[in-house]
C-alpha cells in the first residue's frame, strides 16, 4: 500500500502512517543546514524562531530528535515539525 494519498491536487499529502500532513521540499546543493532548512520550508519565520524550535527538541530528523540546528540535510532526509512532515528531494542541479 502507498504511504501516501492526496485527494486533490491542490491538498498536501498525508502520511498514512503518522496521520500528518506531508510536503516534498526540493533543494538544488548537496546539503542544507537544518536551521536554515525550517525557514525555507517555512516552518520558522525567522532564524532566531528556528535555533528556537530546535533547541526545544520540537525537530526531528530521520525519526530522531535533533538538537543540532547545523545538521546537514540531505536528498532522502524527512524532517518533521509540528504536525508538519518534510521530505527533502534532490533538484536539478543536485545529483541523487
Amino acid at each position: 500500500m502507498n504511504d501516501f494519498f492526496c485527494v486533490s491536487k491542490m491538498l498536501p499529502l498525508y502520511c498514512m502512517r503518522c496521520l500528518s500532513m506531508s510536503e516534498i521540499i526540493t533543494i538544488r546543493t548537496e546539503f542544507i543546514k537544518l536551521d536554515q532548512f525550517l525557514k525555507f520550508a517555512g516552518a520558522a519565520e525567522t532564524g532566531g524562531h528556528a535555533k528556537e524550535l530546535v533547541a526545544a527538541g520540537e525537530a526531528k530528523v530521520n525519526g530522531e530528535v535533533c538538537l543540532m540546528r547545523g545538521k546537514k540535510i540531505r536528498p532522502g532526509d524527512v524532517v518533521e515539525i509540528g504536525g508538519m512532515r518534510y521530505e527533502v528531494a534532490a533538484g536539478e542541479d543536485q545529483p541523487v
